[in-house]
């Protein structure tokens, strides 16, 4: 397994003084050649982390490995590719030299590095219209974050640390970085993405870890992480009258609901939800028009279907339904008890989850 694993993290904790407790006990697993996407809200420890890998700083504690070697390993770290989220690039150079001259310092030979930065610099489109020969002072934020993505791949790293890598970049900016990070995989390399564009994230990583004050909240592929709120919604295409709302009831409850469902009245706030339960123990509800079935399986709606075009009844429409990653990433910055959003930072020791930040 250990073989198998660019990034392997046990009990990886920051503390700044006495009061801040930046990273608690973070346990991590990055698979070789997949595009893993770190995400959590501000101060939640991400970047430090980050830097953690990178040996921008020292951690309190720190247990695990990196491409099999211990983390902070020198020679290990000539193998990795990164781009910091407030990166500054000396502005005098040119495109092309700012690629040149961190291939230096990582030791890559010359003829090398200038073949590779040829092609780096066209695969990030910065060689359209001569702009690696352009000083960096010109370049727009966007531009920047193209020749960081380029500085990262130099040395032909196994794994790439990027930062915030599409911040200030523009939609194409986006979909052309994406797209390089999907050929990046194709190659065989590990893409470790920090981000808060959770859109992006959805579309290019494999698997996802969510953070949240300090701590790993949840981490695996999104059909892992969304699998317990899977759903099938079938809408049913009728004015929405209370004797239509009747109809449905009735057609629905002969072969698909256990014997006595319970209404209730939702508070005010929307339609009656009608909730019981299709034959097989998947729990289900009816809310105003649309029936929800809390299940993956197309087979188990089959009934509900039938019996409401039996009943006379058209189908608006049959979807399945997950949550977003960004349904993910709400439900876990927001307090189940108060459903209010977690302070940011990491929690204090010995003080509560939520509240102001002090």
């Amino acid at each position: 397994m250990a073989d198998e694993l660019a990034i392997d993290l046990r009990n990886v904790s920051k503390r700044y003084g006495r009061k801040v407790h930046a990273l608690r006990g973070v346990g991590m697993r990055v698979r070789r050649g997949e595009v893993f996407g770190l995400l959590g809200p501000n101060g939640a420890g991400k970047s430090t982390l980050v830097k953690i890998l990178m040996t921008v700083i020292r951690p309190t504690s720190c247990e695990g490995a990196v491409l099999g070697m211990p983390v902070g390993h020198k020679g290990t770290l000539a193998k990795v590719g990164y781009l910091p989220e407030h990166h500054r690039f000396p502005d005098y150079l040119t495109g092309a030299q700012v690629v040149d001259h961190f291939g230096a310092l990582c030791g890559v030979p010359r003829a090398e590095r200038r073949r590779r930065g040829d092609e780096l610099l066209d695969l990030v489109g910065l060689r359209a219209g001569g702009w690696e020969k352009r000083r960096v002072r010109e370049y727009s934020k966007g531009m920047r974050q193209r020749v960081g993505i380029a500085q990262a791949l130099i040395n032909d790293p196994d794994l790439v640390l990027l930062d915030e890598p599409t911040d200030g970049v523009d939609p194409v900016g986006r979909r052309d970085i994406r797209n390089i990070l999907i050929e990046q995989r194709r190659k065989g390399r590990t893409i470790f993405l920090n981000s808060h564009l959770l859109s992006e994230l959805e579309m290019v990583c494999d698997r996802v870890a969510i953070m949240v004050q300090g701590q790993v909240h949840s981490e695996g592929t999104l059909e892992e992480l969304t699998a317990p709120d899977r759903r099938y919604e079938i809408e049913v295409d009728v004015s929405p009258s209370m004797e239509n709302h009747e109809r449905i009831i009735s057609a629905v409850r002969a072969v698909a609901w256990a014997p006595g469902p319970s209404e209730m009245s939702n508070g005010g706030a929307g339609p009656p939800v009608r909730q019981g339960a299709l034959r097989g123990d998947v729990s289900a509800r009816l809310v105003g028009l649309t029936f929800v079935a809390e299940t993956i399986s197309a087979e188990a709606i089959q009934p509900v279907i039938d019996q409401l075009r039996e009943a006379g009844l058209a189908i608006g429409a049959v979807r399945p339904v997950r949550p977003s990653l960004e349904d993910l990433f709400i439900r876990a910055v927001t307090d189940p008890n108060t459903g209010r959003a977690l302070a940011p930072g990491a929690a204090m020791p010995g003080t509560a989850r939520t509240g102001d930040h002090r």
